[in-house]
């Protein structure tokens, strides 16, 4: 469970960078955190993915696998702080530090928490 330990160690770095006031980084540390965790709940099926959006892997996963559409809405916000947490080229001027919010952080490191406990769920309470 390599990829579950990792997220739950990328959650903590997204709530100490919201501590420290580096919102885009909590923002990214959260999305990679959600991230490892599906990438964790796959390896468990037996399943290969690849990639990095969130949602579409909730979506890919086997029918009684697949979370609530609620779930899917909030990975969708986590894949949007892949790149542009980032990359200032992905602004219309001025660096990634500028664009992200405490209010940011926490509903992202919030939605990663989702994510990781439904994860979580499914791996360790659930028989494949």
């Amino acid at each position: 469970m390599d990829w579950f330990r990792q997220a739950l160690r990328d959650l903590e770095h997204a709530r100490r960078s919201a501590e420290f006031g580096e919102f885009e980084w909590a923002c990214f540390a959260a999305q990679q955190a959600a991230e490892k965790a599906v990438k964790a709940l796959y390896q468990s099926l037996g399943i290969e993915v690849w990639g990095h959006s969130i949602s579409r892997m909730l979506e890919g996963l086997p029918d009684e696998h697949r979370p609530q559409k609620y779930l899917v809405d909030h990975a969708k916000e986590l894949d949007r702080h892949y790149v542009s947490t980032r990359y200032p080229n992905l602004h219309p001027e001025g660096a990634p530090m500028e664009y992200y919010t405490r209010e940011d952080a926490e509903r992202a490191i919030k939605y990663a928490e989702e994510i990781i406990g439904y994860v979580r769920n499914k791996i360790f309470r659930t028989p494949h």
